[in-house]
């Protein structure tokens, strides 16, 4: 199904653990956007992701791409508000971004969206989330990443330099403010060898 996890040196034997959100670094992209890289926050990630591959009841999509339907490069998972989250990490880790960034958001985060990238073949062209709420509010959207590291890409929404982030093994990126309004996101494909990736996306109430 995919390539072999190669685990991380500084992964804590599989004992998870939060860091302190507050060491989170704070990139302000101008018009109200920012985006905040906390690299490990979670200790444990390689277990997690063992954990989410066998525990996530995976699905593959496909969809409408101009005359013909084709199948989205990689598997998803999505876990609404109410809904129990697939391992305990998760729900701690979902209570923490709630209770830290409460000041800036104003109400806590409420559902989660999973994507599998198996490899260098799966990817997600560039976009924002603004279905929903995100097309004309403010909001955040918190990734967490599991396993091999791949190259998260920003730009300003309409094109222009590029930002580049390489998330896995427990790093998180939120992106706040208007960023999803007016910048756009991407994890593009690539010919290197990478190994499997899980990122999990915490959202709040009403943001696709």
């Amino acid at each position: 199904m995919s390539a072999a996890l190669q685990g991380s040196l500084f992964d804590c034997a599989g004992q998870a653990g939060l860091g302190d959100l507050a060491s989170a670094e704070r990139t302000d992209l101008g018009a109200g956007a920012w985006i905040d890289v906390l690299p490990g926050w979670l200790t444990g990630a390689d277990a997690l992701f063992d954990r989410l591959v066998s525990d996530v009841p995976w699905y593959a999509e496909r969809r409408r791409m101009y005359d013909r339907v084709v199948d989205v490069p990689r598997l998803l998972c999505f876990y609404r508000e109410g809904s129990p989250l697939p391992d305990p990490v998760l729900t701690d880790a979902m209570a923490a971004l709630s209770a830290h960034y409460a000041g800036e958001l104003g109400e806590p985060f409420r559902t989660a969206g999973l994507c599998y990238y198996r490899d260098g073949r799966d990817s997600v062209a560039w976009h924002g989330d603004t279905i929903g709420r995100g097309s004309t509010e403010d909001t955040m959207v918190a990734i967490l990443s599991v396993g091999a590291p791949r190259s998260l890409l920003l730009r300003p929404r309409g094109g222009g330099d590029q930002l580049r982030r390489a998330l896995g093994h427990g790093d998180l990126l939120v992106m706040g403010g208007s960023c999803q309004r007016t910048w756009e996101h991407a994890i593009p494909k690539t010919n290197r060898p990478v190994g499997p990736r899980i990122s999990i996306q915490f959202r709040p109430r009403g943001v696709r």
